[in-house]
């Protein structure tokens, strides 16, 4: 049977015994989870003494599906072994885990699942890998967050089916890795504002980023930045790149908070996309940004994420 192994860390500025006091509490997880980002409302059943060899934490929902997991082994401000069992929408088990390292006075937090597929889903294995270790990687995000401030800036609203467009932009194209995508955009739209300055063109339109591909093994995005332009400005300088979309349906997710969780309102969207068979067109999925994040706090951040639909 094709096994996998997904494994993502994170660096907490907090105690490994603070982290583990956390994790191991199955009553935390609806605070930190990345997968209820897309259905807050679906049943939650934390058993109790949540912390404890045992212990189990069970959910159940139309996008999330069901199962459960239960505590196995826990070594206090070391490590945390699970089992998961998923009940839909097949079933399956896998080993969890967390490794956690003191790492000079910070915290090292290493997130586990591994586990088999039948042979005939082979295919499956990279996948999951790729998809399962992107969910790690938004739900370690959100912990940390949650362990040194507090509180999660993020908020997630499926607004459902709506027209938009029509739309025109003009901006700068660029790629890069799932990594750098903060600064890579931070880039884009210093050098969009720098050409609007040279062509002496002024847009008071809002800003947006066209996603043209996401190649999610090479963990790579092909996209553009810059800004929504009336019809009333003709012409574009051939410097700039450009977009545009008729009016089409769209399904619309809006986000609330810092832009580092935006992951989990297109994780929800594309979710919510799969589970009602909406069939996404090829303009290219797209964000705009409803306010301006020098003058906004980073909890208020709002930003409209649209899927074209055919």
């Amino acid at each position: 049977m094709p096994k996998f192994h997904v494994k993502r860390s994170i660096s907490i500025d907090a105690s490994p015994e603070k982290v583990f006091e956390i994790v191991s509490d199955y009553s935390t997880w609806t605070t930190w989870s990345p997968w209820l980002c897309a259905e807050p409302d679906a049943k939650v059943t934390v058993s109790k003494d949540p912390a404890s060899v045992g212990s189990t934490y069970a959910w159940e929902g139309e996008i999330t599906g069901a199962g459960e997991m239960e505590h196995l082994r826990l070594e206090p401000g070391q490590k945390i072994e699970d089992e998961i069992r998923f009940l839909k929408p097949f079933k399956s088990t896998s080993s969890v885990s967390f490794d956690i390292d003191d790492a000079d006075g910070k915290t090292s937090l290493t997130w586990h699942m591994r586990g088999a597929m039948p042979w005939y889903m082979f295919w499956m294995v990279p996948m999951m890998e790729t998809f399962i270790g992107m969910d790690y990687e938004r739900g370690l995000k959100m912990l940390k967050e949650w362990i040194e401030t507090g509180e999660i800036e993020s908020k997630t609203n499926i607004r459902g089916v709506e027209s938009i467009g029509p739309l025109r932009m003009l901006g700068v194209r660029k790629q890069c890795t799932f990594d750098n995508i903060g600064s890579s955009m931070e880039s884009a739209f210093k050098d969009v504002a720098e050409k609007l300055a040279q062509h002496n063109i002024q847009v008071e339109g809002e800003g947006i980023s066209v996603y043209h591909h996401m190649d999610a093994k090479a963990r790579t995005f092909d996209y553009t930045s810059g800004f929504l332009v009336p019809d009333s400005i003709g012409e574009f300088p051939a410097d700039f790149s450009t977009w545009s979309i008729p009016k089409v349906q769209a399904l619309v997710t809006e986000h609330v908070g810092r832009y580092d969780h935006l992951g989990n309102a297109w994780s929800a969207a594309n979710q919510h996309a799969r589970y009602k068979k909406l069939k996404q067109s090829k303009a290219g999925a797209f964000e705009v940004y409803k306010n301006n994040c020098d003058s906004t706090p980073p909890a208020e951040l709002r930003t409209v994420i649209y899927l074209p639909l055919k």
